[in-house]
């Protein structure tokens, strides 16, 4: 039988060494993939960059075509229906990589305004894999979760849910819905003026979930004094007015953290197996990274800064706003698609270890969120 050829996103870490066994890897730039890249090929394996559809795939031999990302905008699904080719996408591999991202940001806060996270209220609109997780490391800390999310409720009863205005009234905002334009439940301009408006300057909202939920041309005038955003309309392209107002401004890496890429690409990887009959193989993990070295951790006056004290160790998110910050908006989107490409290793919290301190409720807590003490 023919060698089989799989071309990979080349931002796609281990992908050579995870897919090898299967056939002739070939690795192409996400956005530089071309019809002429695919015409012999068998599997196409991408991230975001790619857009997947007639006009790359039509001529092509592709039988299965995986995305190792949770957002499926770059992926004309109903094309690949069409033309009976298998396809599958990595829901829920960053749901921790994210969770985590949001509540380091709420912890930062905390710790440098003295606000005591028990009284604080969280509204997580849209509860799915990430809004879950959130919840869980939110509650873990203390903070009081407003779930607004109506196709659950439905489902589900409206038990432990409540309506948008009413999630809107929570000391922070995060959200973590798909971006749909269509159906019972549209996304697109979820959180439109009449909304923001009624906000308060002492309110922070952060988006982490996709561009377009939030009304970019409303977020620039709405009151509040703290404005997270990692998702943007039209990136990388995005918008000067509402960059100058962010006070944290990320490119879109909320979800990249090492881990949650390797778990995306495994996915595919073993549904990609599965699809083609041949038993996966553990031979890539041999070139996975040591972890990280153990952290110290000594209890402070408020919780807030004494774990703000331990997650800067792990990520610092103003790292990320300061590799694309500018004053002016010209040429960052080009930073903004290069730190995406180059992005550097950060791990999930389950990857480092902690020694042990003499506060069991706090090492109870640090376990609760994720890390191994020592």
């Amino acid at each position: 039988m023919q060698e089989r050829t799989l071309i990979i996103d080349d931002a796609i870490p281990f992908g050579e060494a995870m897919f090898s066994h299967l056939g002739q890897v070939k690795l192409r730039p996400g956005k530089a993939i071309r019809p002429s890249d695919v015409a012999n090929a068998d599997a196409l394996i991408v991230r975001s960059r790619t857009q997947v559809n007639a006009d790359l795939l039509q001529d092509s031999g592709v039988s299965f075509v995986g995305s190792t990302v949770v957002g499926l905008d770059h992926i004309d699904q109903a094309w690949l229906k069409q033309q009976n080719i298998p396809f599958y996408s990595s829901q829920g591999c960053n749901a921790n990589s994210v969770a985590e991202y949001v509540l380091t940001n709420i912890i930062r806060l905390a710790a440098q305004n003295e606000w005591n996270l028990t009284r604080l209220t969280l509204g997580i609109i849209g509860v799915g894999h990430v809004g879950k997780r959130l919840q869980t490391l939110a509650e873990a800390v203390g903070l009081t979760c407003l779930l607004n999310d109506p196709p659950r409720a439905a489902r589900e009863g409206s038990d432990g849910f409540c309506e948008l205005d009413e999630a809107l009234k929570a000391d922070i905002i995060s959200l973590h819905t798909p971006l749909s334009h269509e159906g019972k439940w549209p996304t697109y301009h979820l959180l439109a003026h009449s909304h923001l408006a009624r906000l308060s300057p002492n309110q922070v909202l952060i988006n982490a979930a996709r561009g377009g939920i939030v009304d970019e041309a409303a977020w620039v005038t709405a009151p509040m004094n703290e404005n997270l955003i990692d998702c943007w309309e039209n990136e990388p392209e995005i918008r000067a007015d509402l960059y100058q107002k962010a006070t944290l401004a990320t490119p879109h890496i909320a979800g990249h953290a090492l881990d949650a890429k390797i778990k995306g690409s495994e996915m595919v990887y073993e549904q990609l197996c599965q699809h083609w009959q041949i038993p996966p193989q553990q031979h890539w993990q041999a070139e996975l990274p040591l972890p990280p070295a153990p952290l110290q951790i000594e209890p402070a006056p408020q919780l807030a800064k004494t774990l703000w004290q331990l997650l800067k160790q792990c990520y610092n998110p103003l790292d990320d706003d300061q590799a694309i910050r500018a004053k002016e908006i010209q040429g960052t989107h080009k930073k903004y698609e290069y730190y995406r490409r180059h992005y550097p290793v950060r791990r999930e919290w389950s990857q480092h270890r902690v020694a042990k301190t003499p506060d069991k409720n706090l090492n109870k807590l640090l376990i609760e969120l994720g890390f191994q003490l020592i």
